[in-house]
């Protein structure tokens, strides 16, 4: 199937007589007739549900879509984008452990790695997007255990040269993590470029409608965890806490990796998505390529206008020509990137913060990439943690205005924008 038919028929279908939408199993246990059928679950010999907190039907069945959209093996939802983030990294790397990420990620994603999993023992090494692979190679340990970097940095709009990460990543025997977030695998599937992990903060536009908190990841069940077994012990020998099972060798390529997060980590920290959120979910995935391409039209429009003003001194975009990012774009991004535009104000960040009080169809919001066209200041905000040395490495300067483009008429969002800043 097509990506558009899968982002409507993929992960469920009805037998005769079943309900045509994703049934909402709203129900914590599951019942057995034994406890021996149950003892089978436990033991990761059968599968089946026994506790909402490491698996629910309604969960994996749009678990399964996102995964078939992303071109993947196997996925599971999470509570948020940024537990995803933090599973995807802590079922790999443990205390001593070490991990290269760009700098120029999303900054709750980097307070995750720099201040709570630093706390945890891991340490954690901030690169440039675009750097070269030299200095890529030169940032790796022997104890590194990832990769991980942003397709579309939130709110840098760096674009990431994927296939020089991931060769990066496989010299060094570690597999690539990648945020798939605002591209979404309508626009970028990252697997397909060398990415073995994709995460996904589902409450942007896969949701779509600021409706729903929640995240996913989704494994390529490539990476061979068993021909580099000293580094990833976690997969590659016997997991105690559940009868001595080794994930690689049980579970192989295509398995091992989310099972171990289900059982183990999700287990451990019950981060999970309640099934009605997930039912939701599943209907905004059900018009991702449909608004998609809306949004990248609306951002295009709202770009080229800013770039033509005389009150704004840069515009980040990279479907713009003279963007940094604009042959990086055309490679990944061939049919639109997102609906973000960043941009900086004249005048600097009082200027900017008066300019978005000054709109009117934009709201300011801590969000973005959802159907509401919506701004936010991230100095101020999202990144308001950073002191001015990380903030530059994050590419946030103090001017930065973030604008996501939502569904409306790109020529009232024009008009807004341009009334604000005659406001100023």
């Amino acid at each position: 199937m097509r990506i558009e038919t899968n982002c409507v028929q993929a992960g469920y279908t009805p037998g005769n007589g079943e309900p045509r939408q994703i049934p909402i199993i709203q129900s914590t246990t599951f019942k057995y007739d034994t406890s021996e059928d149950m003892g089978k679950l436990f033991d990761l010999e059968e599968n089946g549900y026994f506790y909402s907190r490491l698996q629910n039907p309604t969960c994996d069945a749009v678990a399964a879509k996102i995964c078939a959209l992303e071109g993947g093996s196997m996925a599971m939802l999470t509570g948020s984008g940024q537990s995803a983030n933090f599973y995807a990294v802590f079922n790999i790397a443990n205390c001593g452990d070490h991990v290269v990420a760009s700098s120029t990620i999303y900054g709750g994603s980097f307070n995750l790695f720099s201040v709570t999993m630093k706390k945890m023992g891991i340490d954690f090494t901030f690169v440039s997007p675009d750097a070269s692979e030299e200095e890529l190679n030169a940032a790796f340990r022997p104890n590194t255990k990832a990769l991980f970097g942003e397709t579309i940095a939130n709110p840098a709009l760096t674009v990431l040269d994927i296939e020089k990460f991931a060769r990066v990543a496989h010299a060094h025997g570690v597999p690539l993590i990648v945020d798939n977030t605002f591209a979404t695998p309508i626009n970028c599937r990252p697997i397909e470029w060398g990415a073995d992990i994709v995460t996904h903060s589902t409450t942007k536009y896969m949701d779509g409608h600021g409706c729903t908190v929640g995240g996913c990841i989704v494994d390529a069940g490539k990476f061979d965890w068993l021909k580099y077994a000293d580094k990833f012990p976690g997969l590659t020998t016997p997991d105690e806490s559940y009868h001595g099972v080794v994930y690689a060798e049980k579970f192989g390529l295509e398995g091992a990796f989310i099972t171990k997060a289900t059982s183990q980590l999700m287990r451990d920290f019950g981060s999970v998505q309640s099934p009605q959120n997930a039912f939701y979910l599943n209907l905004g995935l059900e018009s991702l390529h449909v608004r998609m391409k809306r949004h990248c039209e609306n951002a295009q429009a709202v770009a080229e206008f800013l770039e033509s003003s005389d009150k704004i001194s840069w515009v980040s975009y990279c479907g713009l020509k003279n963007d940094q990012y604009h042959a990086l774009a055309e490679k990944y991004l061939p049919n639109g990137s997102c609906g973000v535009v960043s941009f900086g104000v004249k005048g600097g960040r009082k200027a900017a913060e008066s300019f978005m009080k000054h709109l009117k169809v934009a709201a300011i919001e801590t969000h973005v990439a959802d159907a509401h066209s919506c701004c936010l200041h991230p100095a101020s905000a999202t990144h308001r943690q950073m002191n001015d040395e990380e903030l530059v490495a994050a590419g946030v300067s103090p001017d930065l205005v973030r604008l996501s483009c939502g569904l409306e008429s790109a020529e009232d969002l024009i008009e807004d924008i341009a009334q604000a800043l005659e406001a100023i």
